[in-house]
């Protein structure tokens, strides 16, 4: 059975996408431990982060910083944390969390910040631009 994420690559299951290349994928976490909370996947269904191809393993990554640069363009924060955890989807993803503490990347399992459905939508556009620009 294809996961949550490559429903959402495929388009079965609506997402609020920030950024995508042929091989990935960002999109707002809808469970966020942060305002601006992302998820970075690669398109194809791989379950465990470690077993990404080397060589797609680095292309992921940049994606990733190029994201990160553009979350944190529009969501004030000090940094952009970077986590993988692997246990909550099976497909591997990376999270990219704005964070003003140390204490922001512990919230996870914790109750997920309130976001109403019109300010993610909006947060996606601007990191989208936000993104956008920096490929320019």
């Amino acid at each position: 059975m294809a996961s949550i994420f490559s429903m959402i690559v495929a388009g079965d299951i609506p997402a609020y996408k920030v950024a995508e290349t042929d091989q990935f994928l960002a999109f707002l976490d809808i469970r966020p431990v942060a305002k601006g909370h992302t998820l970075v996947i690669p398109k194809q269904e791989i379950d465990y982060f470690f077993n990404i191809e080397d060589d797609q393993l680095g292309a992921m990554m940049v994606f990733a910083k190029k994201v990160a640069k553009a979350v944190e363009a529009v969501v004030p924060c000090i940094r952009i944390g970077v986590t993988v955890i692997g246990l909550e989807v099976p497909h591997a993803h990376v999270h990219l969390i704005p964070l003003n503490s140390l204490g922001d990347m512990l919230r996870f399992g914790q109750t997920p910040v309130a976001i109403p459905a019109e300010e993610m939508a909006s947060l996606a556009g601007e990191i989208h631009t936000a993104y956008l620009a920096n490929l320019a």
